[in-house]
């Protein structure tokens, strides 16, 4: 037994270096990493009444030469529910109409309470495997194998990187489960978060289409100025403190004149 003494030691040695650079001893389960977003994820959005922000939209086709811009503002509801409306757009008008605005669109309507349910990233909807622990970012993140269980165009394959001490997605990379149109051969996407406080927000979505007749398309989204929305009572509550200290100083003054 001594003679493998070294090999014993080595092994004891990179673990502790493992656990010392922040590499947990054993990796949590795919069910307890999915339960813990799904909780923390809540918390989060109870929290706040809800966000606004802005996204700037660019679509180019190197092959047909075309270029589309598109400015939008985002507001999102307590429930979740997005609100788009388009500040300004510019260049390949078919494609504004047609492929922006239409997602827009999409976005909007998959958001609401009832459908959001099917789509969330949850067991009912999803098969997890916890593939690595590795260092992203900046932030120590948990690597997962997503898998949809059925053929739906919001539903995604691929992988999503969890933060290890937030809970929250930090990295979302694949393809759509089901093509959305037969003119479709293709899809790939990444999409970035980034924190905010203490919420996270999207940060970039770069997505690379190849279609049937028009070649590759690549639509880049960057996501600047998410904040939550100031809920009325804390407006009020302000309001409220600075009457009360004005008040206070009138008193005083009134005090000191008598």
């Amino acid at each position: 037994m001594r003679k493998h003494w070294p090999v014993y030691a080595l092994v004891t040695l990179l673990n502790a270096a493992g656990i010392a650079a922040g590499q947990p001893a054993a990796l949590p389960t795919a069910a307890e990493i999915v339960a813990r977003m799904a909780a923390q994820d809540l918390k989060r959005q109870s929290a706040i009444e809800g966000y606004s922000g802005m996204r700037r939209y660019i679509l180019e086709n190197p092959s047909l030469q075309k270029r589309s811009e598109m400015l939008v503002q985002v507001r999102g509801d307590r429930d979740g529910t997005k609100h788009f409306e388009v500040v300004c757009e510019e260049g390949w008008k078919a494609a504004n109409t047609h492929v922006l605005r239409k997602m827009l669109e999409s976005e909007s309507e998959t958001s609401r309470p009832d459908l959001r349910a099917t789509t969330r990233l949850n067991f009912a909807n999803y098969d997890f495997q916890v593939i690595k622990f590795e260092t992203f970012g900046g932030h120590l993140a948990y690597v997962l194998d997503v898998k949809p269980k059925r053929k739906d165009k919001y539903l995604f394959e691929g992988y999503i990187w969890v933060d290890a001490e937030d809970y929250a997605l930090i990295r979302a990379e694949g393809s759509p489960a089901k093509n959305p149109s037969f003119w479709t051969k293709s899809t790939h996407f990444v999409q970035l978060y980034q924190k905010n406080g203490d919420l996270w927000f999207p940060l970039l979505t770069r997505s690379v289409t190849e279609v049937r007749i028009f070649g590759t398309t690549e639509v880049n989204i960057a996501y600047f100025d998410y904040a939550p929305t100031k809920t009325n009572a804390s407006e009020n509550s302000l309001v409220s403190v600075n009457q009360t200290r004005q008040t206070s100083s009138m008193e005083k003054a009134n005090g000191d004149n008598q």
